[in-house]
């Protein structure tokens, strides 16, 4: 069974499960709620309009107003999204998904970006707490945040839900993502695949990690590692330099640029760990006159990295289908929050590798993509045909068949 139909099966039964009872520019975030009782209160407004909390204290008590006498079924979900930058997911796909969700399941939500800041990414937590949320839906930047929010959300009898990422040593509730490791391997796999093609012999490889500091990152890396290594270790495949991007272009053309200089430009493929980080790289390789000629990988399927695997830029990307994503973290929240059964909505557990424990774990499954099934991205409302193309251009967008 392909990818793509494990992963429809395997969330057609959650889904139904749940029912009876995971390029573009994004759009700004709203600031996180700072610690008086007026930007509280505009905080709670936030959570039932959509909008940005408003400074004016007669505004933040008009909105607490609001706020108190709308929504239903009880409850509202805090969601702490990580940033803008490091993949356009986060607002373009997860913001929308999980607002419509909790809107459709009558409850009220108040959904709010950190900007890649820590203090800030605190901020909104403590707000949210007080707020009295139910169920906290949170994406980490760091270790040290993410544990101390966890357990000021649990001494207030609010569940957590880590989102995409695990916070390693956090306790929270449950995890819902997508299989990490398997995105690592595929990447990996198709890397290999990429440079057989070609006819490239005993190719030598960089690897440009994501952040140190997200356990995503690490299971990535595992899952790619887990192919090239023992290629590696029979000496087939050469490993010139492994070093993080930080999930930021900027540093990840910096990196490459720093192997390719110390290489002498003997790279035959990279990895690189997301399309975000393959902007950044793609442009210093377009410099280096090597853009399409040094095979590199990706993820999150992103219109400029979907752009260039029309244009055989790069190799492959990684489509985690966030719908899938956010439709089992939204479940599982609105199970908890109406008292339902959780246990037939997570599919595994996951070992926190800090505490020791099995964590309950909603998983999705991950689909490779090459310029043959850009349009399965498409199809699905992830993105459009006219942002790819705008980028890739018609030309390449007739030859594969996207209209």
């Amino acid at each position: 069974m392909s990818n793509k139909a494990m992963k429809l099966a395997a969330f057609g039964a959650v889904a139904a499960v749940a029912l009876t009872g995971c390029g573009n520019k994004s759009s700004g975030a709203p600031a996180a709620s700072a610690t008086t009782g007026a930007a509280t209160s505009a905080a709670s407004a936030a959570a039932t309009t959509g909008t940005t909390p408003s400074s004016s204290a007669a505004t933040s008590a008009a909105s607490a107003v609001a706020s108190a006498t709308t929504g239903t079924g009880g409850g509202k979900v805090g969601v702490i999204l990580p940033d803008s930058l490091t993949s356009k997911r986060w607002e373009n796909n997860d913001r929308p998904a999980l607002e419509k969700a909790f809107k459709d399941a009558g409850l009220t939500s108040d959904i709010q970006n950190a900007e890649g800041v820590a203090t800030k990414w605190l901020q909104i937590c403590d707000a949210m707490i007080g707020e009295k949320v139910k169920v906290l839906l949170e994406v980490d930047i760091d270790v040290a945040s993410a544990t101390k929010c966890i357990a000021d959300a649990h001494t207030q009898g609010i569940k957590v839900i880590d989102y995409d990422r695990l916070s390693l040593g956090g306790s929270a509730d449950y995890y819902v993502s997508f299989d990490n490791v398997q995105v690592g391997k595929l990447q990996g796999e198709g890397l290999v695949k990429c440079l057989t093609t070609k006819g490239v012999k005993n190719p030598a490889i960089v690897e440009i990690d994501g952040d140190s500091k997200d356990n995503n990152a690490t299971l990535f890396a595992q899952g790619y590692n887990s192919v090239l290594d023992p290629l590696y270790k029979a000496g087939t495949y050469k490993k010139v330099g492994e070093k993080t991007g930080q999930w930021k272009p900027n540093i990840a053309s910096a990196v490459w640029s720093a192997f390719y200089n110390q290489a002498s430009g003997k790279i035959d493929g990279a990895i690189i760990a997301n399309d975000g980080m393959g902007d950044g790289v793609a442009t210093t390789m377009k410099a280096e006159g090597v853009l399409g000629k040094i095979p590199f990988t990706g993820q999150d399927a992103q219109d400029s990295g979907l752009a260039r695997v029309l244009l055989g830029q790069q190799c492959m990307t990684v489509f985690k289908d966030t719908a899938v994503e956010a439709a089992l973290a939204s479940k599982l929240a609105i199970a908890l929050i109406k008292g339902t059964p959780t246990t037939s909505l997570v599919n595994t557990t996951v070992k926190d590798t800090v505490t020791k424990k099995d964590v309950p774990f909603a998983a999705a499954t991950p689909e490779t993509i090459t310029k043959t099934n850009v349009g399965d991205v498409i199809k699905t409302g992830y993105t459009t045909a006219a942002k790819v193309c705008a980028i890739a251009g018609a030309a390449a967008c007739t030859a594969a068949g996207i209209k």
